[in-house]
């Protein structure tokens, strides 16, 4: 628990909480069943966030050394994200899990209480910052096989076994993600979201304005915690990184701070194109948080915009996407200089 807590994003203490409980209930009893109810929060009172330096403040001499460049002016999304929207900033929901009959044949139940990010109602803006791409790759992958190597090797299953139903970055960092959904996904579309947990981060309005919302996940009681799913299918992408869905399925593919856990990402990119429609794209999210353990090696030598452009080559050797664009969409706002960056590569399938 000490670990997790001082490898990622801050969490409030309620978030603490929680992830306490879910750790400290009987493991030796798997949960059969997991319902939840959801009530609005109704506060839209501004609460401090602990936050870390911005990657761009220091862009100019990261860009000298690494071959980056952040190019063009600020395209600010203010109206998105402004206190003039109608959904609450927060979603308070309560989680019951039930595990099997005790002795006393009555089932056991552990309740959790969590606080969803809409990403709305917030005091951020939301400037999407294009960044150019400019490294050039081989014509064959250049990478090893200890460059996806990982300090923790063990069963990616028994580290994941147990749900965390908190959050890996800051609400900032949820919000500009939130917002950009907004804009980039069409209405009336089919969104696969891999890697994912109790949370999409979709705005509230994707599950009604959406024909479906399908998911993969390393955890079942997350996934059966999103209330945004139409359906879920556990899988674990380091073991079997084949996609359980047929042939041009979907038109949008999000992919959120966890590309850098997968030990086979082109394989899985190139399922991403499979399962993609002519036209579809893939939207990869990262930030600079991590479980350091779990992530690959290389990932762990790079700085943000390093990773960006090692993003980029595993959409290169996958093959039949176009050129791809990234963008910087750290949020602005009060002790902005503090949140969690956030970046985007958004891809297009040939």
């Amino acid at each position: 628990m000490t670990h997790i807590i001082s490898k990622m994003a801050p969490f409030s203490l309620l978030n603490i909480l929680v992830s306490c409980t879910t750790i400290l209930y009987n493991t030796s009893s798997v949960p059969t069943a997991l319902s939840f109810s959801m009530s609005v929060s109704k506060s839209m009172v501004s609460t401090p966030v602990v936050s870390r330096s911005r990657f761009l403040s220091s862009a100019f001499l990261t860009a000298a050394s690494s071959g980056f460049v952040a190019v063009g002016a600020p395209d600010s999304c203010l109206a998105a994200g402004t206190l003039t929207t109608k959904n609450p900033r927060y979603v308070d929901s309560e989680l019951e899990m039930k595990f099997a009959n005790g002795p006393d044949g009555n089932p056991r139940t552990r309740g959790i209480l969590v606080r969803r990010f809409t990403g709305d109602s917030t005091p951020y803006s939301f400037p999407v910052r294009p960044v150019s791409l400019v490294r050039e790759w081989p014509a064959d992958p250049p990478f090893r096989p200890e460059d996806f190597l990982r300090a923790d090797q063990q069963d990616d299953e028994s580290f994941y076994a147990i749900p965390r139903f908190v959050y890996h970055i800051d609400e900032p960092a949820v919000s500009s993600l939130t917002q950009y959904y907004r804009k980039n996904i069409k209405p009336k579309s089919d969104i696969l979201d891999i890697c994912s947990s109790w949370v999409s981060h979709y705005p509230l309005e994707f599950p009604k304005a959406m024909k479906r919302i399908s998911a993969t996940g390393m955890n079942a009681l997350e996934l059966r915690a999103n209330d945004q799913l139409t359906d879920f299918t556990p899988r674990n992408l380091n073991i079997n990184p084949v996609l359980p869905y047929e042939d041009q399925s979907f038109d949008a593919v999000t992919c959120v701070v966890s590309i850098d856990y997968l030990i086979h990402p082109i394989e899985v990119l190139k399922e991403i194109h499979r399962v993609l429609r002519p036209g579809g794209k893939v939207i990869i999210s990262q930030s600079n948080r991590c479980f350091p353990s779990k992530a690959i090696a290389m990932w762990l030598q790079m700085n943000d915009r390093q990773h960006l452009e090692l993003i980029n080559s595993y959409f290169q050797y996958a093959g039949g996407f176009k050129s791809r664009k990234a963008f910087d969409i750290t949020a602005d706002g009060p002790d902005s200089i503090g949140y969690n960056p956030m970046f985007i590569i958004e891809a297009v399938k040939a």
